[in-house]
């Protein structure tokens, strides 16, 4: 079983950044297709972007794309989500998650079989 912990969240001026942080404990004898998604207030969540497991691909949703980037730590099971230019559209509950089986990247949430707490980005105006 896997367990991830998101952290990093909190309060920023639009325009700021942030970086949030994900740590898998348990079942990491390999590396993970990881995720980003988030879910505002009274909307469905949506994806935000993907690593492969070997960090060397990456996909964005077009609304973060050019701004969000998504890395993984030295330790492979640690992935990173650096967000700049931040809008108050950004504001929401950020979740990491893992395919643990899958191959290449992964969009849909559907393919994603452990997430996280969420952590809580406000971006004011």
């Amino acid at each position: 079983q896997v367990q991830l912990v998101e952290s990093g969240g909190g309060l920023v001026q639009a325009g700021g950044s942030l970086r949030l942080s994900c740590e898998a404990s348990g079942r990491t004898f390999s590396s993970y297709i990881m995720g980003w998604f988030r879910q505002a207030p009274g909307k469905e969540r949506e994806f935000v972007g993907t690593i492969s497991r070997s960090g060397a691909s990456t996909y964005y949703a077009d609304s973060v794309k050019g701004r969000f980037t998504i890395s993984r730590g030295a330790a492979k099971n640690t992935v990173y989500l650096q967000m700049n230019s931040l809008k108050p559209e950004d504001t929401a509950i950020y979740y990491c998650a893992a395919d643990l089986t899958g191959v290449g990247i992964s969009i849909l949430d559907r393919q994603y079989d452990a997430w996280g707490q969420g952590t809580q980005v406000t971006v004011s105006s």
